[in-house]
């Protein structure tokens, strides 16, 4: 997500003073969850940051990568005069972020951590990518769940979720709520999806998520050349922080199942790209590829000047791996856009586009509905949230048809009152 917007437009993101926060619980780090810390701070928060250990190692490369690529979006917007903000500017900059970084607090899983005005905080593990928690805060009597993002099941990377605490009220995402992911075979798509490319003479463009789904997809592509499979294909990691956040996925043993030999052999197949001229050089490359690069979406980065050069070439293919969300480069795609706007110009799309959605690293609506069946008791209410109305609408028809649970989505701006339990009465015996 392009975070380069206009000033008058971005005084008022959220409807609190910002200095008026005592503190952040940070569920993992992707930027939809963190990338607002260091505007927050910006505006006056002086509060801890809590996450877990794994969580901040990633924010102090997703926070500093945002922060600079703001700064170059809007260097190169200005300089190329194609946004319609004169001049564009930056929601944050690389010393905003650092700001940001040295707040974070990191709290171990399944330790009690006590918060401003007494709440108590509790880390569970969510899986979906390394350091990802639920969390749950207990405080004047009400005790509350945030599922965080879910991950999946047997994922061969990734831990499972851990069952869910026992809570009066749960906030659980939506994002799949209303699929369930195919059973196919990762593996077996991205090595017949890459083979029919390199057939045709073209190169395969994977827009991923520098963090989780990069490893996802150099652990998938080590064990297809393990296998002789691609033997001649190289494999280029066209995205600094995503280089940067497999050395942290190695290091962080315990948040995931790979032996540190399978990390290492995994994070080898690639050929790392670290410069912007050896970038460049890549689409000036004749031979066939793949190259991987951020965003997941398509909406910043490397990614796009990648997307300049093969978008438009019959041959070639752009390959996402996993959720596309409306408004963004890569929903248009997928839904068959003839033409994609990328600095102003609009680059016709003749390329095969495809999808790995068994790569998605969320939990779909089967695996979230036996994440909220795993604790002993139902909460008072489920609030839906993270989804497309239409997803987070058949989550809760379905929490409530088969749960039997009392479930809403709650509207923007909306407040809950979350009352305490009340006292089990116990009727006396009559006197005889």
């Amino acid at each position: 997500m392009s975070l380069t917007g206009c000033p008058s437009n971005r005084q008022q993101l959220i409807p609190v003073d910002p200095a008026s926060i005592s503190a952040v619980m940070l569920t993992h780090a992707h930027l939809d969850h963190s990338g607002y810390l260091p505007k927050l701070v910006k505006g006056g928060f002086r509060g801890d940051i809590l996450c877990s250990e794994a969580t901040a190692d990633l924010c102090e490369i997703l926070l500093r990568d945002a922060g600079h690529l703001q700064d170059s979006d809007a260097h190169f917007a200005n300089r190329h005069g194609f946004s319609r903000h004169k001049p564009a500017l930056p929601l944050y900059t690389v010393e905003d972020a650092e700001a940001a970084l040295r707040q974070l607090w990191t709290i171990p899983f399944h330790q009690t951590q006590t918060l401003p005005g007494g709440a108590q905080l509790r880390l569970s593990r969510a899986g979906h990518i390394l350091g990802a928690a639920s969390l749950q805060v207990e405080w004047g009597g009400v005790s509350v769940l945030f599922s965080g993002d879910l991950g999946r099941f047997n994922d061969p990377l990734m831990v499972d979720p851990e069952a869910r605490p026992d809570s009066q009220y749960v906030v659980v995402e939506s994002t799949y709520g209303d699929r369930q992911h195919p059973q196919a075979d990762p593996q077996s798509e991205l090595d017949d999806i890459v083979n029919r490319t390199v057939r045709r003479g073209g190169t395969v463009v994977v827009p991923a998520f520098a963090v989780g789904r990069v490893q996802s997809l150099l652990f998938y592509f080590e064990r297809l050349k393990a296998a002789e499979k691609l033997a001649n294909v190289p494999i280029f990691l066209d995205s600094p922080m995503a280089v940067n956040a497999s050395e942290i996925f190695c290091h962080h043993r315990r948040d995931h199942k790979l032996s540190e030999a399978e990390c290492r052999s995994s994070c080898a197949v690639a050929t790392y790209i670290r410069s912007v001229e050896d970038s460049k050089r890549l689409g000036a490359m004749a031979i066939p590829k793949v190259i991987i690069s951020a965003s997941g979406m398509a909406t910043g980065g490397r990614v796009l000047h990648h997307l300049k050069r093969f978008a438009s070439d019959p041959k070639s293919t752009i390959l996402f791996a996993g959720y596309q969300a409306k408004g963004t480069r890569g929903a248009a795609m997928m839904a068959g856009a003839r033409a994609i706007r990328i600095h102003g110009e609009d680059i016709p799309v003749r390329a095969e586009v495809r999808n790995i959605s068994a790569l998605s690293a969320h939990a779909d609506a089967e695996e979230i509905l036996a994440w909220l069946r795993t604790a002993k008791s139902a909460p008072s209410m489920t609030f839906i949230t993270h989804g497309e109305p239409a997803a987070s609408d058949a989550l809760r028809s379905r929490i409530e048809r088969e749960l039997g649970w009392s479930a809403t989505v709650p509207a923007r701006m909306e407040v809950a009152v979350l009352s305490p339990p009340k006292p089990i009465a116990t009727a006396r015996a009559k006197r005889s």
